[in-house]
């Protein structure tokens, strides 16, 4: 089995049932039979459709294994048989099936993950709302919580995934002409599930994901063949910001263009610059942060010492089309001073991506030309510029101070010269610095000590006030070199600083899982791809969990502990980056534990609370199996014994107490047993029209000897209200007789019914002790007997409420006035012309 290929898997993906999924796998399968390949049914679900039906024909079809589960009789795909056929190609229909216990797996696309293990292929199908990370959305939207979900990982490693699409229009058409459900289903499923709205919205969702999963591939097969140049597939339109008030202006800019582009995609970076230049302002940053948000886009904030470049990184890592900036700010000496500014870069470093330079009301307007602020890490065009800029100054310095040199004597000359270079040094740094102060003295010496016009000194007091001049010259130099030094480290340091604050925000919040973690740190080192691995117990590394594509042999490697490595894909990192980047691989192996840890305390506490369900249970069934069983043991040997002789009234007697006792115990396990169908979700429920006082009737007719002391008043003329009769009765039968338990002799507990609106309210009305309404939650709990009040196990009315909400029902307690308890059980009305169907939280069914 490990030398077999692994087999290849192709998904059939659909909106809702009905779009024709199993008739397009049949399809291709018949394709497949027409090249020759061996290809044989593993499961297909036909539900009667004639037009997939006929397309079996030709197919040799793996007979169907059958299961016995609770008295019935299923069906199930064998897996062994095909297995032992070994197809080239096996089709198997809804990939998110539930198998019945007793099966080897409990959900099917385990038994599609050993065929493929196997080396066979599959062609499979499965619907969007079955998707896990989709289950919260498609509750919120159709109202139907999905029981049977697939993790989308499975979906994701299928080498082929098509959508099956249609309109929702064409859907509705199908489903009413009769071709998805049988007729006495089309009224409810059209009315409930198949609304316009809902097959709308899932219709978009399943294009976004597969959309998605689409743009996924592209960007694995860019990253395999080494392709950094944007392909223009998406409009991707990155805004950059830099903390300033032209932002709005760029920002709706940026949302007009992929407005007009059809719905193009919106991402606003701004750069945290390391040298301390960026001016940014918090506020307007996270006000323009919310505006983006607004409009539909996305925020990030990355760390880069070139802002130009993190910039373009960023938007080559997203895959962007087109870069907005704002024009420049500063003003032209400025420029000339400190090099062209960023938008000038992004222009000529872009390549491909298209770049859009807006116009605002700031643009040009810094003011005068300020000096440049200190930096280190200068560029070597900003230190030539300074260079030069330091010659012409010293050079024009010269030529005003010749002609004063008169009413000026040596020592103001040398305090100008001073001044001169540390103009320079603010300009270009240490070493611009040092060569206007030698080029300084060497032109003091020759303009202004004498003799003039040569090097040569004569008076000992102008050679030392030459040296001390160069002496200070230079310690100035070396002063302001460090302070601009370290304030680029500063600057750094507060970059870092407000990344890791960042950082601890999501920690504290706890609103960043892995994931998003790891998209976190791919955004603000612009890697093209991270990884959290982790080690085996054989010593190898497998990947937890990924971002984007990450290589064999990534450029980055941070080892957290002995147990993880988080890798990195894209570019490789300066030093400098690497502290930050362990804070955020700590981060991320703690994130990982967490996530464990609280799945974990999940499972504790499910255990936790099925071993108090246990004892809980263990507890109160005790003594009520007990009484009886005793009871009834009591009679039937009574009547087996030979050494009485008993007239036919005792026999009667100890027979009705024998048959007594066995309908409690009866009513008991029958009570169990829909209590764990219930809490499984496996309860089944089949809605039809059924008169209240029908169900009142025989609910209380059940309770045998007990039916005479409760009144049953039913008025006539009741619509019928939509519900399963025997859950119905069940329901009703356990409040009757609890009911019953606690009413006095002289005032019968009532049955009464009425309707309001569209729903039909049946009440039990006992005029005993009551419960305070601060208890009524607590007499819905199972195994709760409250203040341990006469007997019983405690789930009937934890049953009963239950029963109710399988029906779409609801069952609430009431005060009775003048004393007791209330219990309104409320169901659907069947409106004139209504045909019952499957109720809304089970479209499938």
């Amino acid at each position: 089995m490990d030398d077999v290929a692994r087999g290849r898997l192709r998904i059939y993906l659909g909106m809702a049932p009905g779009v024709g999924k199993t008739y397009a796998m049949l399809s291709e399968g018949q394709r497949g039979l027409a090249r020759g390949k061996d290809v044989v049914v593993g499961v297909v679900e036909t539900h009667g459709r004639a037009a997939t039906a006929k397309l079996l024909d030709g197919f040799e079809v793996v007979p169907r294994r059958t299961l016995v589960y609770r008295g019935a009789e299923f069906t199930e795909m064998d897996l062994d048989a095909v297995l032992a056929r070994r197809p080239q190609l096996a089709l198997v229909d809804e990939l998110a099936h539930s198998n019945v216990p007793g099966s080897r797996h409990a959900k099917r696309w385990e038994d599609v993950e050993e065929l493929l293990a196997a080396g066979i292929d599959v062609i499979t199908t499965v619907n969007i709302q079955h998707l896990e990370s989709l289950n919260d959305v498609i509750e919120r939207i159709t109202g139907v919580v999905q029981q049977e979900r697939i993790p989308d990982e499975v979906v994701r490693r299928a080498e082929a995934i098509e959508l099956v699409d249609m309109s929702p229009e064409a859907l509705r058409r199908r489903m009413a002409h009769g071709n998805v459900y049988p007729s006495d289903r089309i009224d409810a499923a059209l009315a409930h599930y198949f609304r316009p709205g809902n097959l709308i919205a899932l219709r978009e969702l399943a294009l976004l994901w597969v959309a998605g999963r689409v743009d996924e591939a592209l960007q694995r097969y860019r990253h395999e063949h080494s392709i950094d140049t944007p392909w223009e597939t998406t409009e991707r339109i990155v805004v950059g910001l830099t903390g300033g008030p032209e932002g709005d202006t760029l920002i709706r800019r940026g949302a007009r263009i992929a407005a007009r582009v059809g719905g193009g995609e919106l991402l606003a970076v701004h750069v945290t610059r390391s040298d301390g230049l960026s001016g940014a302002s918090p506020k307007q940053l996270a006000r323009q942060r919310l505006l983006v948000e607004q409009l539909g886009g996305g925020f990030h904030q990355v760390v880069g010492d070139d802002p130009a470049t993190a910039m373009l990184d960023f938007a080559r890592a997203e895959n962007a089309t087109q870069v907005v900036v704002g024009a420049s700010r500063r003003g032209r000496l400025t420029t000339f001073l400190t090099g062209e500014g960023v938008s000038a870069r992004v222009v000529r470093e872009s390549g491909p991506i298209d770049v859009h330079i807006v116009t605002h009301e700031k643009a040009g307007r810094r003011g005068g030309p300020a000096l440049p602020a200190m930096s280190g890490g200068l560029t070597v065009a900003r230190q030539l510029r300074a260079s030069i800029a330091g010659v012409v100054l010293l050079v024009a310095l010269t030529a005003v101070l010749v002609p004063l040199k008169g009413p000026l004597n040596l020592t103001t000359e040398l305090l100008l010269y001073l001044v001169a270079v540390v103009a320079i040094a603010l300009m270009g740094g240490m070493w611009p610095a040092l060569g206007a102060a030698v080029v300084g003295t060497l032109l003091a010496n020759f303009f202004f000590t004498p003799p003039l016009h040569t090097l040569t000194i004569n008076e000992r007091n102008n050679i030392i006030a030459l040296g001390v001049f160069l002496a200070v010259a230079v310690m100035v130099s070396l002063a302001v070199h460090r302070a601009a030094e370290r304030t680029r480290r500063a600057a750094r340091a507060a970059a870092e600083a407000q990344t890791l604050a960042r950082l601890a925000g999501s920690v504290l919040r706890g609103d960043h899982g892995l994931p998003a973690l790891l998209d976190q740190i791919r955004e603000t080192f612009a890697l093209s791809g991270v990884a959290l691995t982790e080690r085996d117990a054989d010593g190898g590394w497998h990947t937890v969990r990924s971002t984007g594509e990450v290589p064999d042999n990534p450029e980055v490697r941070v080892q957290v502990g002995e147990r993880f490595l988080l890798v990195g894909a894209g570019r490789l990192l300066p030093a400098s980056d690497r502290r930050v980047l362990d804070a955020f691989a700590v981060h991320a192996a703690a994130a990982l534990e967490r996530g464990r840890l609280a799945e974990r305390a999940a499972e504790a506490t499910g255990l936790a609370a099925t071993d108090r369900l246990r004892t809980a249970l263990l507890r109160a069934v005790g003594h009520d199996l007990r009484s009886p069983l005793a009871s009834a043991k009591a009679a039937v040997s009574s009547l087996r014994g030979h050494d009485v002789a008993w007239s036919e009234e005792e026999r009667d007697e100890l027979l009705a107490t024998a048959d007594e006792s066995l309908d409690r115990l009866h009513r008991l396990v029958d009570n169990l047993l829909d209590m764990s169908r219930l809490q499984a979700g496996v309860l089944s429920v089949a809605p039809a029209a059924t008169g209240v006082d029908e169900i009142a009737v025989r609910a209380v007719d059940s309770l045998g000897p007990l039916a005479a002391h409760v009144d049953v008043r039913i008025p006539d003329a009741l619509p019928a209200a939509l519900a399963d009769p025997v859950l119905a009765e069940r329901v009703v039968a356990n409040l009757v007789g609890n009911a019953v338990k606690h009413s006095p002799r002289d005032r019968p507990p009532l049955v009464t019914a009425s309707c309001l609106g569209e729903a039909l309210q049946l009440r039990v009305v006992d005029h005993g002790p009551g419960v305070p309404p601060a208890e009524w939650d607590r007499i819905f709990t199972p195994f709760q007997r409250l203040g341990d009040r006469g007997t019983g196990v405690g789930l009937g009315l934890a049953l009963s409420r239950g029963l109710a909400e399988a029906m779409d029902g609801t069952l609430v307690p009431e005060e009775t006035p003048g004393g007791g308890l209330t219990m309104v059980f409320t169901l659907p009305a069947v409106a004139p012309g209504r045909v019952p169907g499957p109720y809304p939280s089970d479209p499938l069914s």
